[in-house]
């Protein structure tokens, strides 16, 4: 684009925005309110309430590609964001009052990614695409890993205020870039006449076969890898201590993480998209079958929590791709597609956890490695071959209307 003044690169990064908030739910929030002394089943409810919104925030999606530019949304979102932060920070004796404000928080971080992701797919040619999956990927599990990290660091040198100030800070700085980015401007609905064409919309996007093959892809448990969040709670099963699990799931996790983003490029020249989101799958799941063959160690939980982050992320990035070309060039609709898309990835990560579960309570550690490698390998041949059924019919999808901004 003639207008475009920044790297690509570091438009992907300007999603750190969402990276670090959801950090600061994840980690940061949990580790004051435990060393408060809070039961850790409420902090558990806290954190799994908050991150709600991404199964639900796509109902909010469509004001996002209406009236104002996707730009504006993005400053407004983020903004609202860091203000979340400062307000949680000052909300730690209130738990009822701090789990919906860092539910809305997160809510309004969701929607920025969604604004920023629709964004993008209008100044981005599509063989620029999947170099801002990479980044955008980057950003997010980088994002999540500084605040692992470092906000640590900042909640436990400074004092609550000065930590959300400093935090609601970094939130914000990701924005520098909006200045170096062309912003298409917005159609001229109303938000209101937005919300009321919604399910129009809605079943306008669905009827569009690739969108429709996007959604069955994520919402299987084909490449989920939700055993990253799982296996957080079970370093006692490899006789690891609270702080070697705490720096193996900041550290390990976010290098790990970033390695299976750069994997994607090399990857993606050799297959096209959705068979390489499958294929990514299959072996990982091949992956957790080896695992259980470790000993139960507190090394064999680096290799497990590592590997299963790196193929996560490889399958996050490669999906962030496939958001991409489902929305094409030219959709008017694409913030409220990708925040819907997407939505769909996060729906086994959850139900998963359970399936997981029962593998452990019915054979232990290794009982939720096989369920989950099962699992994810049944589902990569059932969608493989549906994949390779639709490539035979092959049928024209609908058109999308023309975006007239």
């Amino acid at each position: 684009m003639p207008n475009r003044r920044i790297p690509l690169w570091l438009m992907g990064l300007t999603n750190l925005t969402y990276g670090l908030y959801g950090g600061v739910v994840a980690f940061a929030i949990p580790q004051v309110l435990g060393n408060r002394n809070v039961a850790e089943s409420t902090i558990a409810g806290i954190t799994a309430v908050a991150l709600t919104p991404g199964f639900w925030a796509f109902v909010f999606s469509p004001i996002l590609d209406v009236r104002f530019s996707r730009r504006s949304y993005c400053v407004l979102l983020a903004c609202f964001t860091a203000a979340s932060v400062v307000v949680v920070f000052q909300s730690l004796n209130h738990l009822v009052l701090l789990q919906f404000v860092l539910t809305a928080g997160f809510f309004a971080a969701y929607l920025y990614q969604s604004s920023l992701g629709g964004w993008l797919s209008t100044i981005a040619t599509p063989d620029e695409e999947k170099t801002l999956s990479v980044w955008i990927t980057v950003a997010n599990i980088g994002g999540f890993g500084i605040m692992s990290i470092g906000g640590a660091q900042i909640v436990e040198r400074l004092s609550p205020l000065s930590a959300a100030l400093v935090l609601g800070f970094s939130i914000l700085l990701p924005m520098v870039g909006f200045l170096f980015m062309p912003a298409p401007g917005p159609d001229r609905r109303l938000a209101s006449e937005s919300f009321t064409r919604f399910f129009g919309d809605l079943i306008a996007i669905v009827k569009r076969r690739q969108v429709l093959v996007a959604l069955i892809l994520f919402a299987a448990p084909g490449a989920t890898f939700s055993l990253t969040n799982f296996l957080a709670a079970r370093g006692n099963d490899f006789h690891a201590s609270a702080a070697f699990v705490g720096l193996i799931g900041a550290v390990g996790g976010t290098v790990g993480g970033i390695a299976g983003c750069f994997l994607f490029p090399p990857l993606s020249r050799l297959m096209p998209l959705r068979p390489l989101y499958l294929s990514i799958g299959i072996t990982g799941a091949c992956v957790t079958l080896s695992l259980t063959l470790l000993p139960h160690v507190p090394a064999a939980f680096a290799i497990a929590l590592i590997a299963e982050n790196l193929f996560q992320s490889c399958a996050i990035t490669t999906s962030t791709a496939i958001i991409f070309d489902t929305i094409g060039k030219n959709n008017p609709l694409a913030s409220t597609t990708f925040c819907f898309v997407g939505s769909a990835f996060s729906l086994p990560i959850s139900y998963m956890l359970y399936v997981e579960s029962f593998g452990y309570t019915h054979g232990g550690i290794a009982g939720s490695f096989i369920v989950d490698a099962v699992a994810g390998i049944l589902a990569c041949v059932l969608l493989g071959t549906m994949l390779f059924w639709l490539g035979r019919k092959s049928p024209t999808p609908p058109a999308i209307p023309a975006d007239t901004r």
